[in-house]
């Protein structure tokens, strides 16, 4: 029997047993854990921060350079996974995490935090493709859902108690202690890694030659990086037109075509191109680049529009936007009884759809209205966005053998963090665009009161009483909400176009490999092809020669 953390090889093989797999998976909700609190846990605790080491102009930075951190390594990190192994690449993150998480807790100033946090990203890249890889090595695919399910409710507990933990150890502590705290959870992680993830040599030594493409993970690492950097700081710290910006995004560009004459000249290149070939991976990597776009309009947005349109405080708009994140886990554990009907395809069709509908409602809300009202519409999209993402994610690592499925899964979650990049850039835009507009536009009655810039209107806002009169903190409101109402309207184009790559370029029933049980309606065919002829039905003759 093979040991915990390992699948069967040969089809129809008993998995591990489950009392193995126990603390294996305890050490994935672990590691999951470290990277899910870790944003959540900063932000409230940003003003002890800065009014400790100052750097109130470069703050923002605790935040992007963790994500460009993040987002630029994944692809290396699945690369790296499939070529030696899940645990190494698992174990390194986790050092890298606690050893930035340890350097943060000792930071002298803004920048050296800063350069720490960079450090933390590079852990936490490893942590969030590694885990949902091993996530899917563990279980077949009938039970996949279940280890997928409690992940996701790690999020979900991670966005409701994060900012809750970093707001108690910031105010009755100190804000060190948010990085400190990561290392007893994170050791533990790591003991258990150690001790009881084995995966078989057959696998990990499998390919005693290969060659890691260096060349090629510099090139993306500097691609996604200028990338990152022009869309984070683009409309904040300089202008979209102005020459920084400008030169991000040529730099970008250039550094996009020769890694891409990198790629394809490597033997072991660290974005292959049959991700992009297979249509079903495909269509699943732009469609989360969508779902990326679209869930920056509630977990940026929604906040905003609680405090400064209905009144709101912290807590009570943290816990406005908490609802999704206790839908979604519950709508993604039951999803697998809806795809085992109707297909991968359609059941995330049919939440994607969902989606759509749900932001479409949300500018038909009252204004003001009650706090439950986007409460309510919160909590349908949560279970909407539960049918869409976790049929997709079994989806595409039921598709691939064990040494393709740490890229696959990475190149998934790569493409939803540029979406989110992309998002938070764009959705900033459409909403200082309108705010601007309609500051602009204001009537002669109300504009003596209005702020003078974008820049105070949630200053504004929050001593309406005593800063404007009460015709003027009212149309203040409606300009919010006008520019959280189109943010809205975009975000649920962005699920249109999600839904559209669905329809378009996923194969009706996705395919599954040889060595998974078909779980998916109408996959059993396409699995029997597969061990008969070497291939899956609706891939093409591509993929056996990149097999190879």
């Amino acid at each position: 029997m093979p040991g915990a953390g390992t699948e069967a090889t040969a089809p129809g093989a008993a998995p591990p047993a489950v009392a193995r797999r126990g603390p294996v998976v305890a050490a994935l909700m672990l590691a999951m854990a470290l990277a899910a609190l870790d944003g959540t846990v900063v932000s409230t605790a940003v003003p002890q921060i800065v009014a400790d080491l100052g750097g109130f102009t470069v703050f923002s930075w605790l935040f992007s350079g963790y994500l460009l951190a993040v987002t630029v390594t994944l692809p290396v990190y699945g690369k790296l996974s499939d070529t030696f192994g899940r645990k190494p690449v698992l174990l390194a993150g986790i050092v890298l995490f606690l050893l930035g998480s340890a350097l943060c807790a000792a930071a002298w100033s803004m920048p050296a935090l800063i350069a720490f946090r960079v450090l933390q990203g590079l852990g936490g890249g490893a942590l969030q493709g590694t885990v949902q890889t091993i996530a899917a090595d563990l279980y077949p695919l009938k039970e996949r859902p279940r280890i997928q399910a409690r992940l996701s409710t790690v999020w979900a507990t991670a966005a409701v108690a994060g900012p809750a933990l970093g707001g108690l150890l910031a105010g009755y502590a100190d804000w060190r202690w948010i990085f400190l705290i990561n290392l007893p959870v994170g050791a533990v992680a790591l003991w258990l890694v150690r001790r009881h993830l084995h995966e078989p040599a057959s696998r990990t030594h499998a390919r005693p030659r290969a060659r890691v493409d260096w060349p090629g993970a510099l090139g993306v690492f500097a691609c996604g990086g200028l990338l990152l950097c022009a869309l984070v700081q683009g409309g904040v710290a300089w202008p979209w037109l102005s020459a920084p910006s400008l030169a991000l995004f040529a730099g970008s560009a250039v550094c996009a075509g020769v890694t891409a004459v990198v790629e394809r000249r490597a033997a072991e290149p660290v974005i292959p191109g049959w991700v992009w070939r297979r249509r079903s991976i495909c269509a699943v990597n732009l469609s989360f680049g969508a779902l990326g776009l679209l869930i920056i309009a509630p977990t940026v947005f929604l906040p905003t529009y609680a405090q400064a349109v209905l009144g709101l405080g912290p807590i009570a708009a943290g816990l406005v936007l908490s609802v999704m994140t206790l839908s979604w886990p519950i709508s993604a554990a039951l999803s697998s009884h809806v795809y085992n009907r109707i297909g991968f395809r359609s059941c995330a069709a049919l939440g994607i759809g969902l989606a759509a509908l749900i932001l479409l409602s949300f500018p038909l809300l009252p204004h003001p209205g009650a706090a439950w009202q986007p409460a309510l519409v919160m909590l349908a999209l949560g279970a909407a966005l539960g049918l869409f993402q976790l049929p997709l994610i079994v989806g595409v690592q039921s598709s691939v053998g064990w040494a393709e499925r740490g890229t696959a899964t990475a190149s998934v979650l790569f493409c939803r963090q540029v979406g989110q990049s992309v998002g938070a850039a764009l959705f900033g835009a459409v909403a200082n665009g309108t705010l601007a507009a309609r500051l602009e536009d204001a009537p002669a009655s109300v504009r003596p009161g209005l702020p003078a810039d974008l820049d105070s209107v949630s200053r504004a806002l929050e001593h309406a009483s005593t800063s404007l009169t009460a015709e003027a903190a009212g149309y203040l409101r409606q300009a919010v909400s006008a520019a959280v109402d189109h943010v809205y309207l975009g975000a649920a184009g962005a699920a249109g176009l999600a839904l559209l790559a669905l329809l378009t370029l996923a194969p009706r029933h996705f395919p599954v490999h040889a060595g998974e049980p078909a779980a998916e309606s109408g996959t059993e065919s396409a699995a029997d092809k597969y061990q008969e002829t070497g291939k899956v039905a609706g891939v093409d003759e591509e993929r056996r020669a990149n097999n190879t």
